[in-house]
C-alpha cells in the first residue's frame, strides 16, 4: 500500500446548473492570462504601450489553439479516424489533447498578423512574451492532471500520481506525474528566460529562442518516460525527434541573430515614448503646445499699450516736430 502519492480527482468537470465547468479549460484561460498580464509588463518596461500585448493575442491565442488541436489530431489521427472511433471527437478540446509545436507554430503566425497590423516587429514582441509562455504552459499542464492523461512508467516514488480511472485503456495505479515535471520544468525556464533577458539584454527574438531552446531540452527527457500510445521513429517518439529538431533550430537562430544583429532593439513600438505609454506623451505635447499659443495670445494683447520698437527714431522726431508747428499756428490765429 503507497502511504504517498498525489491523488487524482475524481472527475475532471463540475456543473453549474447546465454550465459545465471543466479544469483543463480554466488552466488554459489561466495560463493565457498570465502570459498576458507578464507579457504586457515586458512589453511596458521594453518602450511599448498598454494593451498592445492584449490585442496581438486576440490573434495569437486563436490560431495557438487551432494549430495545437490540428497537431494533436494529425499525429494521433487514430483516436478519431480508426475503426470504432467517431471523428467528432477531433473538435472536442475540452477533453484535452493540445500539442505545444503546433500552438507555437500557428500561434507564432496569427502573432505575426497582429503584429503586422500594428506596424510591429515580431522578434520584439516574442521576446516580450517568451518568459509568459513557459509560465502559460506550467499552468496548463495541470489540466492534464484533471482529465488523469500523459502520466510516465509505474513507481514506487512518494509523489507518484495515483489514477483511478480506466477509460480510453488506462489502467489504476501508480505512475510518474510527468504533468507535474513539464509544469515544474517550465516554471524554471520562465525564470531562466527572465534572468538571461535582464543580465544580458537579449533582443532580436533571442529570448524566445532560449526559451523554445530549454524547454525542448526538457521536454525531451520528460517524453521519454511517458507510456501513452505515440508513433515511434528507430525506437523513439515523434515528440522526440520533434523536440530534438526544434531545439537545433532554436539554437542556430540564437547564434545567427546574435552575429547579425547583436544588442536589442530600441524601437519597439513606433509613436510609444520611452515609458512605454504614448497616450499620455502625446496629450502632454498637445498641452505644451496649448500653452505656448495661450502665452503668444497673452504677449500680443500686451503690446497694444507698448512702444513699436520697429518704427524709426527720426521718424518719431519728425511726427513731433510737425505737431509742434502746428500747435504755434492755431495760437497765431488766436492772438
Amino acid at each position: 500500500m503507497e502511504l504517498a502519492y498525489i491523488p487524482s480527482p475524481s472527475r475532471g468537470v463540475l456543473h453549474l446548473g447546465p454550465i459545465p465547468l471543466r479544469g483543463y479549460a480554466f488552466c488554459i484561460i489561466i495560463g493565457v492570462f498570465v502570459a498576458v498580464w507578464l507579457g504586457n509588463k515586458r512589453w511596458i518596461a521594453r518602450g511599448g504601450r498598454t494593451g498592445t500585448v492584449a490585442d496581438i493575442a486576440v490573434w495569437a491565442v486563436p490560431f495557438g489553439l487551432i494549430g495545437g488541436r490540428l497537431y494533436h489530431v494529425i499525429t494521433d489521427y487514430e483516436l478519431y479516424f480508426s475503426e470504432g472511433r467517431d471523428w467528432v471527437d477531433a473538435f472536442k478540446i475540452w477533453e484535452g489533447g493540445l500539442g505545444i509545436w503546433g500552438a507555437i507554430a500557428l500561434g507564432a503566425l496569427g502573432a505575426w498578423i497582429g503584429c503586422r497590423r500594428r506596424g510591429i516587429p515580431l522578434p520584439a514582441y516574442a521576446d516580450a512574451v517568451a518568459p509568459g509562455i513557459a509560465f502559460a504552459q506550467a499552468i496548463g499542464r495541470w489540466g492534464n492532471w484533471f482529465n488523469q492523461e500523459l502520466y510516465g512508467k509505474e513507481t514506487s516514488v512518494p509523489w507518484a500520481l495515483h489514477i483511478t480511472s480506466s477509460t480510453d485503456g488506462r489502467v489504476p495505479g501508480y505512475y510518474h506525474p510527468t504533468f507535474l515535471y513539464e509544469s515544474l520544468w517550465c516554471i524554471g525556464v520562465g525564470v531562466l528566460v527572465l534572468w538571461a533577458d535582464r543580465r544580458f539584454k537579449l533582443g532580436h527574438g533571442r529570448a524566445f529562442a532560449l526559451y523554445v531552446a530549454a524547454y525542448c531540452v526538457g521536454r525531451g527527457w520528460i517524453e521519454y518516460m511517458r507510456v501513452d500510445d505515440a508513433h515511434h521513429i528507430l525506437g523513439l517518439r515523434l515528440n522526440d525527434w520533434t523536440a530534438m529538431a526544434v531545439f537545433l533550430l532554436a539554437v542556430l537562430y540564437f547564434v545567427i541573430s546574435s552575429r547579425r544583429r547583436p544588442g536589442r532593439e530600441e524601437i519597439v513600438e513606433p509613436g510609444a515614448d520611452a515609458s512605454g505609454d504614448g497616450d499620455e506623451a502625446a496629450s502632454s505635447e498637445v498641452a505644451s503646445s496649448e500653452a505656448a499659443s495661450s502665452e503668444g495670445e497673452s504677449a500680443a494683447d500686451g503690446d497694444s499699450d507698448a512702444v513699436d520698437l520697429d518704427k524709426p527714431a527720426d521718424a518719431e522726431s519728425a511726427e513731433s516736430a510737425e505737431s509742434a508747428t502746428e500747435d504755434e499756428a492755431e495760437s497765431a490765429k488766436k492772438s
